[in-house]
Order: structure tokens, then C-alpha cells, then sequence
């Protein structure tokens, strides 16, 4: 846990979200010192902020997300989601959620390519002209986007913002 906030509070608080690696009194440039110091086995990372001083560990952190509702400008801006809901529990649907949209795609690419794979053993042995055959790849993609659009419905029951990092 990385925070400016006094030692005392920030112990009070990993104590209840079972955090054992704690560093309180942080300026911006030691958050970043710190993120930048953890080994390779202990990422992802991922940082969540609220202010000002958070946007620069934001940034820097492998997933910055910004606890929006009555933080910082720079805070949102500089995470990669923004949970517009001031509450610490939607941290963990964010990850929820972005696990869940990974499977799908996943198993959206899969279809696509087992598809594909199928009709072209088929069209090899000449059963399907190669009109046909550009049809149904046509119906493969639409399968494939159809097939994707599940995540968005998973996502749709969630207020949260998530935005592509531009590296």
C-alpha cells in the first residue's frame, strides 16, 4: 500500500484489507520509486488513486485506476480506468470484469478461427464455390462479433469507465 497519508491511518487500513507491505507518508516521486523498485513476480501492478498526487504512481503503475467521484482531474486522466463510484469494493469488480471480457475475446477469436478452420478443410475439397465460401466467411466474422458482444452485456451492469492507454 502506497499513500501520503499519516503511518498510523495507513496501518489502521491495510490491517482491514489484509495489506502487509505498507508505505505511508509518500510524495509522488517515492510512490514511483517504490512501483518502479517491485520485482518482475509481483506484477501486474495495479494503483489506486483518488488526488493530485496519485496521478504520477497512476501512470506509472502496470493498471492505474482513479477513484473518480470526488477525486482529482489529473488522477483520472492519468489512470487507465476510472471508477466513478467512491468505493474501494468496485476495484475488485474492475478486475472482475476485465477477466471476464478477456475469456470472452478469447473465446470469440477461438470460434472464429475453429470456423474458418472447418470451412477451409471443406472449400479444399472443392464442395463449396468460392462464392460461397466468401459468404460464409462474412458469416464467421458476424458470428465472431456476435459471439464478443456477450462481454458488453456482462459490462453494461457495471458504472465504471474504462479507457485504452495510448503508451
Amino acid at each position: 500500500m502506497l499513500t501520503g497519508d499519516d503511518a498510523e491511518i495507513a496501518y489502521q487500513i491495510a490491517e482491514k484489507v489484509n495489506i502487509s507491505d505498507v508505505h505511508a507518508q509518500c510524495l509522488p516521486e517515492e510512490k514511483i520509486q517504490v512501483l518502479k523498485d517491485l520485482e518482475e513476480k509481483q506484477r501486474p501492478l495495479i494503483m489506486v488513486g483518488d488526488g493530485v498526487n496519485d496521478a504520477p504512481a497512476l501512470a506509472t503503475a502496470d493498471i492505474g485506476i482513479a477513484m473518480g467521484a470526488h477525486g482529482s482531474t489529473a488522477a483520472s486522466e492519468s489512470a487507465d480506468a476510472v471508477i466513478l463510484k467512491d468505493d474501494l469494493t468496485r476495484v475488485s469488480e474492475a478486475i472482475r470484469l476485465s477477466k471476464d471480457t478477456m475469456k470472452v475475446a478469447q473465446q470469440s477469436v477461438l470460434i472464429g478461427i475453429f470456423i474458418c478452420v472447418a470451412l477451409m478443410l471443406v472449400a479444399s475439397t472443392g464442395l463449396i464455390p468460392a462464392l460461397l465460401g466468401a459468404a460464409l466467411q462474412e458469416v464467421v466474422d458476424t458470428v465472431s462479433i456476435l459471439s464478443a458482444l456477450r462481454a458488453r452485456r456482462e459490462k453494461s451492469h457495471t458504472r465504471m469507465h474504462m479507457k485504452p492507454r495510448i503508451s
